[in-house]
Formats: C-alpha cells, structure tokens, sequence
C-alpha cells in the first residue's frame, strides 16, 4: 500500500474513532446526569439492572474505542518511521489485501 494512501485511510479511520470516543462520552454524561437527577432505587426499580447494564456496555464500547485509537495512531507512526506495511515479526510485507481489510495489522498472514 503506497505511504500516502495509507495515510489517508489511517486518518479517516482516526476521525472516525475520535467521533465514536467522543459521542460514548456523551452517552455516558448523559447516563451520570440522569442518576443524579434522578437516583435509581436498585431494590425496588425493575430498571435498576438495566441501568447498571448500560453503564458497563458504554463502558466497554469506551475502552475499544481508546484502543482502536491508539492502534490507529500507532500504525500511523509506522507510516512515519516507514516501516507500515513490514511484518513485525518476520520483515516480509505485508499484502495489501490485508492491510486494506485491516489497515493496523502489525504482522503478515502467516506470522498472525
């Protein structure tokens, strides 16, 4: 994959991550300003579950994103240093097929 396209594609995808990041971060102000507006009473709400439920899923779905984040801006040093593209394991190249179906792919086929 030529170094400018891979640029592009990494950067697309890096905004594409920040959005996500920055509207689970919405959602879960959101969630923290409805509780204190409004306590749930785990004993007796039906929804006390569900809530807690939320929390956790908003939760997770964060800690992807962060790491899909750091994935991607990882990869984009390897743009930079010039070394996108090379199996870190074993130094062959890494088939464009690959790297277009998983742009932070770090190793070749074989050695994934």
């Amino acid at each position: 994959m030529e170094r400018d396209s891979a640029r592009t594609l990494l950067r697309a995808q890096r905004a594409e991550a920040v959005a996500r990041l920055a509207a689970l971060e919405a959602e879960r102000a959101a969630m923290v300003e409805q509780v204190v507006l409004d306590p749930p009473d785990d004993e007796h709400d039906p929804e006390g579950a569900t809530v807690g439920f939320e929390h956790a899923r908003t939760r997770a779905l964060r800690d992807e994103a962060v790491a899909r984040l750091a994935e991607l801006d990882a990869a984009l040093q390897r743009v930079d240093r010039g070394t996108f593209g090379t199996c870190e394991r074993c130094g062959d190249a890494i088939p464009d097929a690959r790297l277009l179906a998983r742009p932070t792919a770090r190793t070749c086929v074989p050695c994934a």
